[in-house]
Parts: structure tokens; C-alpha cells; sequence
């Protein structure tokens, strides 16, 4: 089996599994009217919310994730 065909075989949950020890996102977020921005984890499963974009990127880097934006 090549590469491709075994990424080709990888199921949904299994996509939601890459990159889940080194990546997540931040995304903002209605909490009680006022906008946060949470934290999620690569397979969506929140980790934190912050009540700025700022504080919600030095979580990520301190639980040794990298941030990415979603919009």
C-alpha cells in the first residue's frame, strides 16, 4: 500500500486525530452577550476560554500547542 492510498484510507475520526498534541485553534466566542475567544483542541474539544485573543494564544503556547486562527 503507498502513502497516498493509506491517506486516502484514513476515516473522519481519524483526520480529527492529526495534529491533536501539537495544534489547536482559537476561535471567538459569545459568552453571556460579550465576546471571549476559547481555545479548542485539533479535534474541536474546548481547552479554555479568554476574555482576549492574546490570553487565549499564551495558553496554546504554554500547554505546547501552536494556535491557529479560525475566522
Amino acid at each position: 500500500m503507498t502513502e497516498i492510498e493509506r491517506i486516502r484510507g484514513l476515516s473522519p475520526d481519524d483526520m480529527l486525530m492529526l495534529g491533536i498534541k501539537d495544534v489547536a485553534y482559537i476561535k471567538g466566542i459569545d459568552v453571556d452577550g460579550q465576546t471571549a475567544f476559547g481555545l479548542f483542541a485539533a479535534n474541536g474539544k474546548p481547552i479554555v476560554v479568554a476574555r482576549d485573543r492574546e490570553t487565549a494564544v499564551a495558553a496554546a503556547w504554554k500547554n505546547g500547542l501552536a494556535p491557529l486562527t479560525l475566522q
